[in-house]
């Protein structure tokens, strides 16, 4: 039996750049940003758990009638450690593969496709001792990034604002990178700035 790939969604964020706007609930072609990247994790057919703020319930309701699981991060204004930490315990419950992965995934990038995704799945799945991270097509390192099971009790003692940036350095030699099209691997729409720009160059 091929392991699973459990994606925690890092959806707890405050969106403090974009002005008083929540970015998560912003549209890109009639879909919320949060729904549209929910989607494309569950099309890969791993199970998806999003990390929320308390009182979220504009963001709840883009994911109404979506079969996803869902974890209150009340201290997420201590940074996206709190997400992971939250997220790794409740994974960590579900889980009963010992060769099992976790897909860290923020919910503020667009561009990931049901394919990219799932040929990171595939990757980890032949692979499963590897720190499976997605890149760019000229090199750059960014998201998704899987971590094996045995790393998750390191996760779970992340302390800041980081997606595992510490893991990822006390651990170098097992990273393994999978190129991704384009500048998927690391478009996150931060700023008001950064959703005119995009929104300017979709089809």
């Amino acid at each position: 039996m091929r392991p699973t790939v459990h994606i925690l969604i890092l959806a707890a964020g405050a969106s403090s750049r974009m002005r008083g706007v929540d970015k998560l609930v912003q549209p890109i072609g009639g879909t919320p940003i949060l729904r549209r990247v929910t989607e494309t994790a569950l099309a890969t057919g791993s199970p998806v758990t999003i990390a929320l703020p308390p009182e979220a319930e504009a963001r709840r309701e883009v994911l109404h009638g979506l079969t996803v699981g869902t974890i209150e991060v009340p201290d997420a204004q201590l940074g996206m450690s709190r997400s992971l930490v939250r997220g790794v315990a409740a994974v960590s419950t579900a889980a009963d593969g010992t060769e099992d992965g976790l897909m860290v995934l923020p919910a503020d990038m667009p561009g990931f496709t049901p394919a990219a995704l799932t040929r990171l799945v595939d990757r980890f799945q032949d692979s499963p001792q590897r720190i499976w991270r997605g890149s760019t097509e000229d090199g750059r390192a960014g998201h998704p990034i899987i971590f094996p099971r045995d790393l998750w009790p390191d996760l779970a003692c992340v302390t800041g604002d980081e997606g595992g940036r510490s893991v990822l350095r006390a651990h170098q030699e097992r990273v393994s990178a999978l190129t991704l099209p384009g500048q998927m691997a690391i478009l996150d729409l931060d700023t008001p700035e950064d959703w005119a720009a995009y929104l300017g160059h979709l089809p």
